[in-house]
């Protein structure tokens, strides 16, 4: 009886599924979504919503740590904190001594540099002088420092969820305002990238620091993904390490950031999305007005590196105190790829739910995994990415028995075809997932954002179910023969450490 239940659940939700997506008139939203440009290159892209006296704005900017200068891993992830430092007028009681105090702090910095940069023939007294001297001097631009007031005024007029993220393809800046307050975060936000102030910089790199070290370092499962990528990546960016290495984070200064933000926090390099309770024009007007005071400047150009093609299996071993994690990925195309849709479903049907392949084989019929997933994408899209599968062995159970099982299934999605009724299940599922992150004044906003900065068009998503729609099980059958393979493969196993 319970059986019967589940399957009449599983079918009520598909239905709903269909009728919502159905009822979502995704060309109807499209036509409402107005597109600017400024003089200067900026895109700004705007959707009215009028259910609610509320809006969302996304600064997205085309820069992550695949853009990161050689020698300079996580700089694009420091900036990230910097911006929310401040600027000459924001942050600061007197930015003209506290200028003086911060030009001092570079100099010392620059001494501490040039002193690391003879390796063992360092004078490491002289680098304990110069590391006190420095914190006296941070001391003394501290006391200019008005702490987070960046962030005080926001939530003082209403905003919610001031934050921002940095990934491999961008960086992200997000608000939730009261939609009259749109001028004001318009005001604010251009002055942070018109000229910002990278104050407390020294002591925001002891902060990632110590985030490199939560992260990565004392993470099994961060260690384990950072030795992955390096190892299926040996020419291109995505190699690297979301943070840095920490000789890295080390190593870069203000000068250094500076530099990146001139090159990289450029008009024609950002796009500005508003969804919400708020007129398209007024929006253009007022960013005219504040955005366009940010000058225009080359677009940067992007990571010119080509990955050669994988001929060969490689493997790495991360050993830890922590339950063990089977870890393979597979060479996939970027996200603009006509293939990606296939991939996308592939992903699903292997691996992502509770009637997925890897869920019913290694978790719930033979037990040997907690948890097994797949998913297309990873650690980005602008670039050829990754196919990634997962999977978390159950007690007394070990990796070589999930990636046994694993090839099975591989092997089984390149042999057969996928029913129709599972095929009709899989695009149920891929429509509600869209439908949902394009419901939410945010979820649409970033999405618009995403799709015109990292994969060229913002128009992508509202055609995404045609390009579902279209699917066949031969779709699925030919990708998992085409890119599923094994000389392809990069596997990653994190081992318990035994005492």
């Amino acid at each position: 009886m319970k059986r019967k239940l589940e399957g009449w659940v599983v079918l009520l939700i598909l239905i709903l599924s269909f009728s919502t997506a159905f009822s979502f008139d995704f060309s109807k939203v499209e036509n409402q979504v107005k597109e600017y440009q400024l003089d200067n290159g900026l895109k700004i892209i705007v959707m009215p919503r009028h259910d609610a006296p509320v809006a969302s704005f996304i600064t997205m900017v085309n820069v992550g740590a695949c853009d990161d200068p050689k020698g300079q891993a996580g700089i694009a992830h420091l900036f990230e904190h910097m911006a929310f430092k401040g600027t000459k007028t924001i942050g600061t009681t007197d930015y003209g001594k506290e200028k003086k105090w911060l030009d001092e702090e570079d100099r010392i910095y620059g001494q501490i540099r040039q002193e690391k940069a003879r390796l063992d023939l360092a004078d490491t007294a002289r680098l304990t002088l110069l590391n006190n001297e420095l914190q006296k001097v941070m001391d003394s631009a501290g006391q200019y420092v008005k702490v987070n007031e960046f962030g005080q005024i926001i939530e003082r007029e209403g905003g919610v969820g001031l934050n921002a993220g940095t990934g491999y393809d961008n960086t992200t800046y997000y608000i939730n305002y009261p939609a009259n307050r749109a001028e004001l975060w318009m005001a604010m936000e251009s002055e942070r990238f018109i000229d910002p102030v990278l104050r407390e910089l020294y002591k925001e790199k002891q902060v990632i620091a110590e985030e490199r070290r939560m992260s990565r370092e004392s993470s099994p499962m961060g260690k384990l993904q950072d030795e992955l990528l390096a190892s299926a990546y040996t020419a291109h960016p995505y190699h690297r390490s979301l943070i840095g290495p920490m000789s890295d984070i080390q190593n870069f200064n203000r000068p250094d950031a500076i530099a990146f933000f001139k090159k990289y926090y450029v008009p024609k390099n950002m796009v500005v999305a508003i969804v919400g309770d708020v007129d398209p024009e007024q929006m253009y007007i007022l960013a005219k007005k504040y955005f366009g005071r940010i000058p225009a400047a080359p677009k940067p150009e992007p990571p010119m590196t080509i990955e050669a093609p994988q001929t060969a299996e490689r493997r790495v071993t991360v050993r830890d105190k922590a339950q063990p994690i089977y870890f393979c990925t597979f060479h996939i195309p970027d996200g603009r790829s006509a293939d990606m849709p296939a991939l996308e479903a592939l992903s699903d049907y292997l691996g992502q739910g509770r009637t997925s392949l890897l869920n019913k084989s290694l978790v719930k019929e033979k037990k040997i995994a907690v948890r097994a997933m797949a998913f297309a994408g990873f650690p980005g899209n602008k670039y050829p990415t990754l196919f990634g599968i997962m999977a978390i062995p159950s007690k007394d159970h070990t990796n070589e028995e999930n990636e046994a099982e694993v090839a099975k299934l591989v092997e089984k999605v390149k042999t057969d075809l996928i029913s129709a009724e599972d095929m009709e299940k899989i695009k149920a599922r891929a429509k509600a997932t869209l439908i949902n992150g394009l419901s939410s004044n945010q979820g649409l906003a970033m999405i618009l954002a995403y799709y015109e900065t990292v994969l060229g068009d913002w128009h992508r998503p509202f055609h995404e179910l045609d390009r579902v729609d279209a699917l066949t099980p031969d779709d699925i059958k030919r990708v998992a023969n085409e890119y599923l393979v094994w000389d392809h493969r990069t596997t990653g196993l994190l081992e318990s450490e035994t005492d």
